[in-house]
């Protein structure tokens, strides 16, 4: 019975959220993802440049 009464619950929270508030959500966490990528990319960039130097 546990386990109809989860599914169940799954089911209508996946009905309760529409496609656009779910393709939102996706699109906001990729863009954090894409800013701390970037961030971390510029950053090695700047290491390996200052450390060819020395």
């Amino acid at each position: 019975m546990k386990k109809f009464t989860l599914l169940s619950l799954a089911v209508f929270a996946f009905l309760s959220l529409t496609s656009c508030e779910a393709i939102g959500t996706i699109f906001k966490a990729g863009m954090w993802w894409a800013f701390i990528l970037i961030a971390a990319v510029v950053g090695l960039i700047i290491w390996l440049f200052t450390r060819g130097k020395n």
